[in-house]
């Protein structure tokens, strides 16, 4: 069964970080490219980083670059997001995905908020 759990969302003051974790589970996660989206209330869900499944190639979409820190543990099965000097509009709903090779296999994990306050 197929699991992708993600945790460390919170409510944080602006300029404060947190530090979300996925736990995978079920699937052969060092050959799966993963990657962090968000959705904020009333918007469309949005890429925020990607990582390669050897962790060699990593990409931040321009608002959170130099602010986000994707990464990953293959021996540990968990994929991170690193989130220093939050602000307000990085709220949103965090969500871990996982795409196998070819884009064959697509799986989410349910979610964690992050809030973050002015």
């Amino acid at each position: 069964q197929v699991q992708l759990v993600e945790s460390g969302g919170g409510l944080v003051q602006t300029g404060g970080s947190l530090r979300l974790s996925c736990a995978a589970s079920g699937f052969p996660f060092s050959t799966y490219a993963m990657a962090w989206y968000r959705q904020a209330p009333g918007k469309e869900r949005e890429l925020v980083a990607a990582i390669s499944a050897a962790a060699t190639i990593t990409n931040h979409v321009p608002s959170v670059k130099g602010r986000f820190t994707i990464s990953r543990d293959n021996d540990k099965n968990t994929l991170y997001l690193q989130m220093n000097s939050l602000k307000p509009e990085d709220t949103a709903v965090y969500y871990c995905n996982a795409v196998s090779k070819g884009d064959v296999d697509d799986y989410w994990g349910q979610g964690t908020q992050v809030t973050v306050s002015s």
